[in-house]
């Protein structure tokens, strides 16, 4: 039975605040859960009802699990059709991105993306391209919020994301820097190098003034037919396409 101090805790953490303070975050779903099992993060607990139990595989002597109804995993869901599996994860300690980690690869920085759906997308997509790194500004929203979480299915387990002052950074690097924008050369007449920073603005406002200073090749997807943009996980996904294809050639 779930008490109400667990019914508490577990729904503060839909709040940065008390994911900080209680150093936890949710993953809820049966891909998702397994995933962090699987992975290096720390699953502190399991809440699961009966008819998912099975479904969840083994699970460590070292996870407290617990059986709750289907009634008491209403109260702790986010989901408007949970799967009857959540996990508490521990949060990371913040690591120092080492720029050899970064040279002869490419990896993402996001300045300032705020949808927790474009994140999430944004997190699974780096996995599928092989892409290790993901740099975010202070001001990007928070990868732990639930529904980046959800919305990575399980990506978030193995991909590193960072939040760092983006121009500190970008400067500190010698690695060529590609930014998204909409007077850029066209993705597919751009000479790529064979690493480098692929920067990807905010929904509203792309990238910041700041930022495009320090850019090198302004890049941008050409526009065909008459929608006034692209969504940045959709853009993100067309330039680790192309620089992908560009590397298997």
């Amino acid at each position: 039975m779930l008490s109400k101090a667990q019914i508490s805790l577990i729904t503060s953490l839909q709040n940065k605040k008390y994911r900080k303070q209680h150093g936890l975050f949710v993953v809820e779903g049966i891909k998702s859960v397994r995933e962090f099992i699987s992975s290096n993060y720390q699953v502190e607990s399991i809440f699961y009802t009966d008819d998912a139990n099975t479904k969840v595989g083994k699970i460590s002597h070292n996870i407290k699990s617990h059986e709750v109804t289907e009634a008491e995993f209403q109260k702790i869901s986010t989901l408007k059709s949970p799967q009857g599996v959540l996990a508490l994860v521990k949060l990371p300690k913040q690591q120092q991105i080492e720029l050899n980690d970064l040279k002869n690869c490419y990896n993402i920085v996001l300045d300032d993306v705020q949808d927790p759906g474009n994140l999430g997308t944004i997190i699974r997509t780096a996995e599928w391209f092989g892409i290790k790194h993901i740099i975010c500004s202070i001001g990007t929203v928070d990868a732990y919020n639930p529904k980046v979480v959800q919305a990575t299915m399980g990506s978030l387990a193995r991909i590193q994301v960072h939040y760092l002052d983006l121009n500190k950074f970008i400067s500190d690097t010698n690695l060529p820097v590609y930014g998204a924008l909409l007077d850029g050369q066209s993705i597919y007449q751009t000479q790529w190098d064979s690493e480098g920073l692929i920067v990807m603005g905010n929904e509203g406002n792309g990238i910041s003034e700041e930022i495009i200073a320090l850019i090198d090749q302004a890049v941008t997807i050409p526009r065909i037919g008459q929608a006034e943009s692209l969504n940045v996980a959709v853009a993100t996904t067309i330039f680790c396409s192309e620089i992908a294809r560009r590397q298997l050639i």
